[in-house]
């Protein structure tokens, strides 16, 4: 799916991500899973899996989707952005996807999920954008049994293909990587606009609940304007609703030449986006209990509790403050999970 011919007829056009890659026969785009083959662009990594974990749902980030439920958690190989902070560089930059993946159909995720009592399944760990169609089979196959999905993402991906790849999607984290076109270009090899489109579309357009993770690298795209304009941005063309989470950077990959994120840029970064009237800000990748509550935006309670990804406590019913029965945004059960911080890695072939 997701291509056309180039005027000549020498190439097929990749119409899946903003890149739009032209690539002769035998060739792989810039994600490197994506080949022109026998007159067709291909995804070379469907049914392949780089592992599976079960994970809080927590850890997504999603702090208001089912709250302490586990979710099954999987990747497979590639990506089409080019972050030099990448966490995942081991498998989003791999070019040997044969000896990196194991086989897994969208049916035994599905049952898998099923079997150990997982809330959803997220697609995670690289880009699920690059590895569509094996995304959206094994969200169907998920729908199928009752199983939710999550797509963490960069929201790297065009209108021609963002309806296909979200339908049968419940949620989303889409990593809203900085606020400037210079910085997409200069540290992800890539652009901001789609990013931001694909974001308002979400938001605007679907039923799909959205959070949105901001990663903050010191001397990068920290400085207060950009973080202003930003959680602005947020407030006006999204929701208010929309959960933010602020993450510390730690040195990576091929950006090791700082320090890690100061706790107190976070602070800062969690106050600027109060002011601008958002009303669910969070803090990760850091010690800070006070900034990893959910408050409610009517009293101001801390209605959902949490000790790391632990929830201490859940005082909504029906998607309310049991205080003033304010709603909040979100999507809840009657009752939060009790998954904890447990991490569980297993091989869907067993």
């Amino acid at each position: 799916m997701w291509w056309h011919e180039s005027a000549n007829g020498e190439r097929l056009i990749c119409d899946l991500c903003p890149r739009h890659c032209a690539l002769r026969p035998g060739e792989r785009g810039f994600c490197f899973v994506r080949e022109n083959r026998d007159g067709r662009i291909v995804s070379t990594t469907y049914g392949r899996s780089t592992g599976f974990c079960v994970d809080p749902i927590e850890k997504k980030p999603l702090h208001q989707f089912y709250p302490g439920t586990p979710v099954l958690s999987f990747g497979t190989a590639g990506c089409n952005l080019g972050c030099t902070f990448c966490q995942n560089w081991t498998t989003s930059r791999s070019r040997d996807v044969e000896a990196a993946c194991e086989q897994a159909a969208p049916e035994a995720i599905a049952a898998a999920a099923k079997r150990l009592g997982c809330r959803s399944a997220a697609f995670t760990y690289n880009d699920p954008i690059i590895w569509a169609e094996y995304a959206i089979d094994t969200a169907r196959a998920c729908r199928d049994v009752g199983i939710k999905t999550v797509a963490v993402t960069s929201g790297y991906i065009t209108a021609d293909a963002r309806a296909d790849f979200f339908e049968p999607i419940d949620a989303a984290n889409v990593d809203l990587k900085g606020f400037t076109d210079r910085f997409y270009r200069e540290y992800c090899a890539g652009r901001l606009q789609p990013v931001l489109d694909t974001l308002r579309w979400l938001v605007r357009e679907t039923e799909t609940w959205v959070e949105i993770t901001n990663l903050i690298i010191p001397g990068a795209n920290d400085s207060p304007d950009e973080l202003r304009e930003m959680c602005r941005w947020i407030a006006a063309e999204l929701r208010p609703d929309v959960p933010l989470h602020f993450s510390a950077f730690h040195p990576t990959f091929e950006l090791t030449d700082r320090d890690a994120t100061p706790p107190a840029t976070l602070r800062m970064a969690h106050d600027i986006a109060r002011e601008a009237g958002l009303h669910y800000v969070y803090v990760g990748n850091v010690h800070d209990p006070e900034r990893q509550q959910t408050y409610c935006p009517g009293c101001g309670r801390a209605v959902i509790r949490r000790v790391g990804y632990t929830i201490e406590g859940f005082d909504l019913r029906d998607g309310r403050c049991v205080h003033c029965r304010a709603p909040i945004a979100g999507r809840f059960a009657a009752a939060a999970g009790t998954w904890g911080n447990r991490r569980m890695p297993i091989r869907i072939a067993e």
